[in-house]
């Protein structure tokens, strides 16, 4: 049986390396292509590959026969993973699905490429037989009794344990946990569903004895996975009143309305399993004409990379179901070079478009005049490196500014384990250096263009930008629950750096958005700290159509220089408003922000709600 064609054979002689094939699968491997895939790219160090081409058709992965590794993964849970493409450690490598459909089965990563240069994946699209996330279109609710009744459908199986739903999956499986409404018939997230969702499944345990005793001796992190459970218990019940038909007890927040769809992804911290695209530690890599359909977590998740191209790259739902991804479209953490995101559609995936920023760590320790020891803040960070050796690295004092107080170099990173790490530098450290203080890493920023990509239908925003160097967003139609852009410093809980700077907001089309039912602008800068410290500078917001159905349109925070001017605001009438006595631009703690030669046909009842730092701007 012929399972793969070369069609350039090795040439090799004592005295040269072999030349590289073309290696081309046939639709006879299509039942579980995994065993043969994975054995040819095991193969590659002594029979290089240039390209994998597949004949067109439909292929299924499972990860039984798949290549395991243990993964720490951004964002991610961590652990064992399975792949067919294990592409580590490899140099100018083409995959061509010509066309094919890649369906994978339980968790498993279709592409898990690292340590690798110039990568190249194209002509594909990738779904799941079974997805990691679970609906339930509500037919019923009674509002006295606080009850709601999901129909579930045969493509969802589960089973009731103790009043405890759970969906079962070929190697998976989820709770109810995570959960958010879906309209039907627009296909997107339901209008003001933060009323209704999440389903409130917890609540404080109602019996606990000398908790407060526990003493940590180092930081303890409440929200990781092991912890978090920790004084809570389940709140809901789920009953089958009869086979496919859930009467779920105990929600503590409005009930559901009939006819919408409940979206459930199950526990936040356990629910990111299998994101589509893992690149780390990659130098080039491109994501041309590839559909995903589906993941159990990200599309792409891109972490210390390098020049990362993704041309019409799209995450769209499929087999009728109203959810694509289950996390981010997109993410990249540390990543540096060139960004670009052009002619993408991201729609119907329960988080964010795209997340772009860098890493903060906390400094633990000051061992002595060269060396630090510093913690990963955030549980889903574990293991990431900050740095290499010579990269630029900013010590940061958040109460005196968001930007480095001294920048000193890398000489060496000492991995002790998956929260904690040794970083000698180059130069003497400061004096005045404090446990607490952050480090991030000024080199790992991208140059950062979004373009002609059509974002929306999702949960969550479209794009966070959290990056000092230039960003482009040009031309783009934002359609979003939350947020259109989030320009954002994330220090105290996802611990994500990068103070943005250099941001061209041009050309854009902004439509509803914010329909999801939050008081927030559609443009938003934000901080979590709670200071009056400049954190973002030179922004400009040009020639941008935002056609709202509510009030907020800009909301700036901390910000040092913005140009607003011959954007055009109009009122859709889409929805009726939430927050009629909204202003359509808030401002606080900022200078520097102009208003030129703008069109406002909306119905704020002002058109700027200004603190001390600006009382006296207008709105032109």
């Amino acid at each position: 049986m012929l399972l793969v064609s070369i069609l350039v054979s090795i040439s090799c002689s004592s005295n040269t390396l072999p030349e590289k094939e073309i290696v081309e699968f046939t639709l006879e491997i299509a039942k579980d292509a995994t065993p043969a895939v994975v054995s040819r790219i095991l193969q590659a160090d002594k029979k290089p590959i240039s390209e994998i081409r597949f004949e067109k058709g439909t292929y299924h992965f499972y990860p039984d026969k798949g290549y395991e590794k243990f993964c720490y993964i951004s964002n991610h849970g961590d652990g064992m993973v399975n792949t067919p493409f294990p592409i580590l450690n490899k140099e100018n490598l083409t995959i061509d699905g010509q066309g094919s459909l890649f369906i994978f089965h339980g968790v498993i990563i279709p592409f898990l490429i690292e340590g690798s240069t110039n990568i190249n994946v194209k002509n594909v699209s990738i779904d799941w037989y079974q997805s990691f996330h679970s609906e339930g279109l509500i037919v019923a609710n009674n509002i006295e009794n606080k009850t709601f009744d999901m129909e579930i459908s045969k493509e969802y199986p589960y089973d009731i344990r103790n009043g405890e739903i759970f969906f079962i999956k070929e190697y998976y499986q989820h709770t109810l946990g995570q959960s958010i409404l879906f309209d039907p018939k627009r296909k997107g997230i339901s209008f003001n569903t933060e009323k209704y969702t999440s389903i409130t499944t917890k609540s404080k345990t109602s019996t606990t004895f000398n908790l407060d005793n526990i003493v940590y001796k180092y930081e303890y992190d409440k929200r990781d996975v092991g912890n978090k459970n920790i004084g809570v218990e389940r709140r809901v019940r789920a009953e089958e009143l009869k086979p496919g038909l859930i009467r779920v007890h105990g929600h503590k927040k409005k009930i559901p309305p009939v006819g919408n769809i409940l979206s459930m992804k199950g526990e936040q911290g356990l629910n990111r399993v299998a994101p589509a695209f893992r690149v780390t530690h990659t130098k080039g890599f491109k994501g041309t004409n590839v559909t995903i359909h589906h993941a159990g977590g990200m599309g792409i998740i891109a972490e210390n990379s390098e020049d990362l191209l993704l041309d019409n790259f799209n995450v769209i739902p499929s087999q009728g179901r109203m959810v694509s991804t289950t996390a981010d479209a997109t993410h990249f953490v540390g990543c540096r070079g060139k960004i670009i995101l052009t002619n993408c559609t991201f729609q119907n995936q329960l988080d964010d478009a795209s997340n772009i920023h860098g890493s903060y760590q906390k400094i633990v320790d000051v061992l002595d005049d060269y060396r630090i020891g510093v913690r990963m803040g955030h549980h889903q960070q574990k293991a990431f490196v900050i740095g290499r050796p010579n990269d630029n690295l900013g010590l940061v004092r958040l109460s005196n500014s968001f930007f480095p107080y001294k920048q000193l170099t890398i000489k060496d990173i000492e991995y002790i384990n998956n929260r904690y790490q040794i970083i000698t530098l180059n130069e003497k450290l400061p004096n005045d250096i404090k446990k607490g203080d952050l480090i991030e890493n000024l080199d790992a920023y991208p140059e950062v263009i979004v373009k002609n990509c059509k974002i929306g239908n999702n949960r969550a925003r479209g794009l966070l930008i959290s990056n000092p160097k230039n960003t482009l967003i040009e031309n783009n139609f934002f359609n979003t629950e939350m947020e259109a852009l989030l320009i954002p410093v994330e220090s105290s809980h996802w611990y994500e750096s990068g103070n943005a700077a250099n941001v061209v907001i041009r050309g854009n089309t902004f439509q509803d958005c914010q329909h999801g039912g939050k008081n927030r602008g559609v443009i938003r800068f934000n901080t979590d700290d709670d200071n009056k410290n400049i954190a973002f500078k030179n922004i400009e917001i040009t020639n941008n159509i935002f056609n709202q159905f509510d009030n907020l349109i800009l909301q700036v925070t901390n910000t040092n220089g913005l140009v607003f001017k011959e954007n055009t605001i109009t009122n859709s009438g889409t929805f009726p408003q939430l927050y009629p006595e909204s202003p359509a631009i808030k401002i606080e703690d900022s200078k520097n922000i102009k208003f030129e030669n703008n069109t406002y046909k909306g119905k704020a009842p002002n058109l700027i709600e200004a603190d001390e730092s600006m009382p006296d701007i207008t709105f032109q």
